[in-house]
């Protein structure tokens, strides 16, 4: 099967030689959607909403770090532990305390370094949801450490079903580089819990792209996140104080035109 990876870095995605055969279909039901990226070649998180960052530090008794203002900041997450539509997600053995969080994230189509936030949307191959599980209570403590998450990150990110490219999604443009005017919902068992937009976001995907190329290359197939939008996660909606999820809960992330 060629990978969309192998695609992005100039491989024809077109069989030539069956382009004369008749398409084959399948009801939707009846096939596995794989993420489109199994297997990133790297995978940011960065915290870009302002509503969520505000929320999770005033839980904590906090106000947002001056810091957080001068540069959008991420994390690495782990690329080898992503799943996809409808797979189920392992419920870590360490953690009483599993939260979602409804993210959007950009594909890296070619690469580049040292990309201005105005140039950004030339590198963007596409759009796709993204599910950051986090287990809260692990993350709690180590925080407290200082170096940023760890195990709390590391077991399981949700991507896809789909890639959206910008040109799809040109009538939702907001003039921002990489922020559209497109809803974000989550729904737990069927019922809604969390709400908001992407062009509520702080820095958009133009201002991520150009710190994350700082005197760094991105390649094809990267991977980054926007961080949860607003009311984005049950940290958020429960004010850290649960009810988390349980084992067998239905997550639906959606977002639109995505």
């Amino acid at each position: 099967m060629r990978s969309l990876i192998s695609v992005l870095e100039g491989e024809n995605p077109l069989n030539i030689q069956g382009a004369d055969r008749k398409p084959v279909g399948h009801p939707i039901d009846d096939v596995i959607l794989y993420p489109p990226l199994p297997r990133p070649m790297s995978l940011r998180d960065f915290y870009a909403f302002e509503n969520h960052v505000a929320a999770a530090n005033a839980i904590r008794g906090r106000k947002v770090p001056e810091e957080w203002y001068s540069f959008p900041v991420f994390y690495y997450s782990n690329p080898n532990s992503v799943f996809g539509h409808k797979e189920a997600v392992p419920y870590p053995s360490y953690t009483q305390q599993l939260d979602y969080e409804l993210e959007v994230a950009c594909i890296i189509g070619k690469p580049g370094v040292n990309i201005a936030p105005e140039q950004a949307e030339e590198y963007i191959f596409g759009y796709m949801i993204f599910n950051d599980w986090t287990a809260r209570d692990v993350q709690k403590q180590e925080m407290k450490v200082g170096l940023g998450p760890a195990k709390g990150k590391d077991f399981a990110s949700s991507l896809g079903p789909w890639v959206v490219t910008p040109e799809e999604l040109a009538d939702k443009f907001t003039g921002r580089p990489g922020v559209y005017d497109l809803s974000m919902v989550a729904r737990v068992n069927g019922h809604q819990k969390s709400s908001g937009n992407w062009k509520d976001i702080h820095y958009s995907f133009g201002e991520m792209i150009a710190r994350a190329s700082d005197e760094t290359f991105l390649l094809p197939g990267d991977v980054l996140g926007s961080g949860t939008v607003g009311t984005g996660c049950l940290l958020e909606l429960t004010r850290g104080e649960g009810p988390w999820l349980q084992p067998g809960d239905v997550v639906e992330l959606e977002i639109e035109c995505l």
